[in-house]
């Protein structure tokens, strides 16, 4: 029994005299394998500075440009960590790195399909000069302002001051309404006269209670149109153009044709009808009679 401890010993004080060789011979490749990590790590910070300098220069989000930086830093660093297994003649450690890379990037993209969809609708996104932080838009039944399109995600507030959290790839998969685009945006405004009005002048004041606060510029004329003999009046519908670059400015100029259209109307003595029913008997009782019998 005391033998075979001591031949254990003997045997564990022999391995450790072997390693500490290795660890004397392959002293100067470890030397150099710190220096290539410490200089890859240098290298990485200067390079992710200048790589995150570069995007911000055509990509507005911020997250975006950061993801860039870090993401070449992590490049750097891993072409110093490869250098500087190669220089310890790892080439097994390497290859093993590698393959258990591969593996483990089928695994966690499979696991993060939804995840890194959004992750790269959020980068197209990003390179989209007609999406921009600001503008005022309308996708998948909301409308609002742009105010943040992140990695994930793209967020409107809506008119209400709501905030909408939209996944990238919706965005992407789907159409989207920009109303910033243009300058000058289309105005609908509906109504309905008497059936005793004479159209033809009810045409020509409400064109001219548009044009009174709406100038047309461009050639283009105030559009009006008789749409349909309702159960209390005639209804049109009358179109104009104004400057307008999100949902504020239609309201207000909506608002500002109604109250116009109203006051030329009151001016002219043109009827507004409210929804009414008439009822009309053309046979009437003969009471007299009822009684008599």
């Amino acid at each position: 029994m005391k033998q075979n401890i001591e031949a254990s010993f003997l045997e564990i004080i022999d391995k450790l005299k072997g390693w500490l060789g290795a660890f004397i011979e392959n002293l100067p490749n470890l030397v150099v394998a710190i220096i290539v990590m410490v200089i890859s790590f240098y290298i990485s910070r200067k390079v992710s500075k200048w790589i995150t300098k570069l995007a911000s220069k055509k990509i507005p989000q911020e997250s975006i440009t950061k993801l860039i930086g870090r993401i070449s830093a992590t490049v750097v660093v891993l072409i110093g960590l490869f250098l500087a297994l190669g220089a310890l003649d790892l080439s097994k450690t390497l290859n093993t790195l590698l393959a258990g890379a591969g593996i483990s990037g089928l695994v966690i993209g499979l696991a993060l399909q939804g995840t890194l969809s959004n992750l790269l609708s959020g980068v197209i996104l990003s390179f989209r000069k007609k999406i921009q932080i600001g503008n005022w838009v309308k996708t998948t039944g909301y409308e609002g302002e742009v105010v943040d399109i992140s990695l994930n995600s793209f967020i409107l507030k809506e008119a209400d001051n709501s905030m909408v959290i939209i996944p990238n790839k919706t965005i992407i998969e789907n159409p989207l309404k920009n109303y910033s685009l243009t300058k000058t945006m289309r105005i609908t405004v509906e109504c309905g006269v008497g059936y005793e009005s004479n159209l033809e002048e009810v045409e020509k004041i409400t064109k001219k209670a548009i044009e009174g606060v709406y100038h047309q510029n461009d050639g283009t004329e105030v559009e009006f149109y008789y749409m349909s003999f309702a159960d209390s009046s005639i209804n049109f519908k009358c179109r104009f153009w104004v400057d307008s670059k999100d949902a504020k400015n239609r309201l207000e100029a909506k608002s500002v044709a109604i109250m116009a259209i109203k006051k030329a109307f009151n001016t002219n003595n043109i009827n507004i009808p409210f929804p009414i029913r008439t009822l009309e008997f053309n046979n009437t009782l003969g009471v007299n009679s009822l009684t008599k019998q």
